[in-house]
């Protein structure tokens, strides 16, 4: 017997850093890259065979320590179910998301771990289910994960994220498309994170003006996408970036690339995640796409992904 299951990547629309001081943010799916987990039965007595092809690896889970994140989730998740502790199948992974990259790559293994064992004893895992398994994965190499990742992930829809509360799921009115672009530079998000910080404690009255007015942008990107107005979300894209900017986290490749996306058509474009590397993402329409992919390109970026974010209203994009 054979069962393959899949999970997209992420990405963050709004909100980073402020949503550290309980302002909210927004996350989206990924939909266009995906990590996939396929079961093989073995004969008796094999054992559990953990192949990660990406990574150039092959353990036996038996031998997986705690510190194995792979490992670990296949164990949480035979633990939930109640099955053997080393069952006669063979685990292979492969991933389409770059690692450590911002689109949650992590979360998106262990999510098709999660779904592919659940699924290959037939049975169908609640996504709230899949995002806790998950999220206690997540620990291993966060030590406290926001819970964004597992959370829009597991349930393949954009989340509302406020530290403390539940997460809600949301779904857009209309269907929008971002590109996004790797500028090739590691995120130091624990650097940035702290920089912010201790710049926050130094003046603490100006950091939150800047993080209310990043929350009342992640409010409007809400409004904005449950109305169907998604051209609106292009200045809102372009203002988070003016803060981001002002508290510290930019970068000058990343203001190149933010340019050259404006200048090619983009309704507007931003850092994604801790800043000063990683990520930017440009809102576009399906005709300036392939112009502003260019552009990201000619300013640097290592790749670029285009994906579109689902409405209800399924694949017909604003006019």
């Amino acid at each position: 017997m054979k069962t393959t299951a899949a999970a997209p990547g992420k990405i963050i629309l709004f909100g980073e850093h402020a949503v550290v001081y309980s302002r909210p943010a927004i996350a989206v799916p990924v939909v266009d890259v995906q990590a996939t987990a396929t079961i093989l039965d073995l004969s008796p007595g094999s054992g559990c065979t953990l192949i990660a092809h990406d990574l150039g690896s092959q353990l036996r889970l038996s031998t997986t320590g705690e510190d194995d994140a792979l490992g670990l989730i296949v164990r949480l998740t035979l633990d939930e179910l109640a099955l053997a502790a080393d069952p006669d199948w063979q685990i292979e992974i492969r991933s389409q998301i770059p690692i450590a990259s911002g689109l949650g790559s992590g979360a998106a293994v262990s999510t098709a771990l999660v779904r592919a064992i659940f699924h290959h004893v037939g049975l169908d895992p609640e996504p709230e289910t899949i995002s806790r398994l998950v999220y206690r994965s997540e620990e291993l190499h966060h030590g406290t994960p926001s819970g964004i990742d597992n959370t829009v992930i597991a349930y393949a829809q954009p989340i509302w994220f406020v530290r403390g509360e539940p997460i809600r799921t949301f779904v857009p009115a209309r269907s929008f498309t971002i590109a996004i672009a790797d500028s090739g530079i590691g995120s130091p998000t624990k650097e940035t994170v702290g920089d912010v910080r201790r710049a926050w404690q130094r003046d603490p009255a100006r950091y939150e003006d800047w993080f209310d007015e990043i929350g009342e942008i992640v409010h409007a990107a809400r409004s904005v996408m449950e109305s169907g107005e998604v051209a609106a979300l292009g200045p809102l894209m372009d203002r988070n970036q003016t803060l981001l900017r002002q508290i510290g986290v930019s970068a000058d490749p990343l203001e190149r690339l933010i340019t050259a996306a404006r200048n090619a058509g983009a309704a507007g474009a931003k850092l994604s995640g801790g800043g000063r590397g990683g990520n930017v993402i440009a809102l576009v329409e399906t005709e300036t796409a392939p112009a502003i992919r260019r552009a990201f390109l000619d300013a640097g970026a290592k790749q670029v992904l285009v994906t579109t974010v689902i409405g209800d209203r399924g694949l017909e994009t604003g006019d």
